[in-house]
C-alpha cells in the first residue's frame, strides 16, 4: 500500500505541472478509499529541493507589470495571478504534510483534502484563463509566495500561524470584495469561481486555527499570546506589517476570537 509521503516527496519534486495535479488527485482519492498508509518511513528531503515548474517566470512583487484591472489585459493577468496563488497553495497544502512527521493521521488526512481542493481551484482557474487565450505560466508571476515555507521550514508552529493564519487568511478579506467586483462586470463565471475558492478556503484557514491550537496544547502554550509573538517576530525580522481591513466574519468562521481580531486591527493602525 503506497504512503502519502511518498506521494508528498513526488509531488514536490517532480517540476512537473499535469504530474503534479495528476499525483495530488491520486492520493486524495486512495485517501478515500482507504488505500493510502500515513506511516512516516524516510525523514523528508530539505526544502530546498523542492521543484517548481519553469514557467511562469517568477518576479519579486515590485517588479511585476502593472495593469489596469477594468481592460482585457488587465482582468486575463489578474486570473493568471490567482490561478498562480492556487498553485502554489498545492505545494504549500503538500509540504505541510510532507514536512512534519509523527502528528495524527488526520493531520495528514486535512492536508491532503485541502491539496486536493486547491488543485480543483487551479482547474477552474485554468479554464477561465482559456477565455483569454492563455495558458498558465505564460504571464510572469510574483515570488513571495514560497518565502514564507522556507522560512518555517522547520517550525510547524510557525509554519500554522504564518501561512494558513496569516497569508492564506488575507485571502478571506480581499476575496469578497472581488466577487462584488464581478458580479458589478455580470461576470458569473468568475463570481462562481471566487465564491468556490472563497468557500473552501474558510475551510482551509479553519483547519490551520484548529491545528494551531492543538499543536500549543501538546506544548502547553497559550493560544493567542504565541500566535501575536509569532506574527510580531516574522515582521520584526522581515519588516513590513499586517494589512488592514480584516474581514471579521470570515475570520470568525475561519477560527480566530474576537480578542485575536482585535488585536491584529490595533496592529494594522
Amino acid at each position: 500500500m503506497p504512503s502519502v509521503f511518498d506521494f508528498a516527496e513526488k509531488a514536490l519534486h517532480c517540476a512537473n505541472r499535469d504530474e503534479l495535479l495528476a499525483l495530488t488527485h491520486e492520493a486524495w482519492r486512495l485517501a478515500e478509499s482507504g488505500a493510502l498508509r500515513f506511516e512516516s518511513e524516510n525523514a523528508p528531503l530539505s526544502i530546498e529541493n523542492v521543484r517548481f515548474p519553469e514557467k511562469p517566470i517568477l518576479l519579486p512583487p515590485r517588479e511585476m507589470p502593472k495593469r489596469k484591472f477594468h481592460t482585457r489585459e488587465g482582468l486575463a493577468a489578474f486570473f493568471h495571478a490567482i490561478a498562480h496563488v492556487e498553485f502554489v497553495a498545492i505545494y504549500l497544502a503538500w509540504d505541510i504534510l510532507y514536512r512534519f512527521r509523527k502528528l495524527p493521521e488526520d493531520f495528514y488526512r486535512d492536508w491532503l483534502r485541502v491539496a486536493d481542493e486547491e488543485a480543483q481551484h487551479f482547474a477552474l482557474l485554468q479554464t477561465k484563463l482559456k477565455t483569454f487565450d492563455l495558458d498558465y505560466g505564460d504571464l510572469p508571476a510574483h515570488s513571495g509566495l514560497w518565502d514564507l515555507a522556507q522560512f518555517t521550514a522547520d517550525d510547524l508552529l510557525k509554519r500554522l500561524a504564518l501561512v494558513p493564519r496569516n497569508m492564506e487568511a488575507h485571502g478571506l478579506d480581499v476575496t469578497p470584495p472581488l466577487i462584488e467586483k464581478f458580479k458589478q462586470l455580470g461576470d458569473d463565471n468568475a463570481v462562481e469561481i471566487l465564491t468556490r475558492i472563497l468557500t473552501d478556503e474558510v475551510g482551509h484557514v479553519a483547519l490551520g486555527s484548529k491545528w494551531f491550537k492543538w499543536l500549543c496544547e501538546q506544548k502547553n502554550l497559550e493560544v493567542e499570546t504565541t500566535y501575536q509573538n509569532q506574527l510580531l517576530n516574522y515582521y520584526t525580522q522581515k519588516g513590513g506589517g499586517l494589512k488592514g481591513n480584516f474581514n471579521h466574519e470570515m475570520r470568525l468562521k475561519a477560527g480566530f476570537s474576537e480578542s485575536e481580531l482585535a488585536w491584529l486591527v490595533a496592529q494594522s493602525q
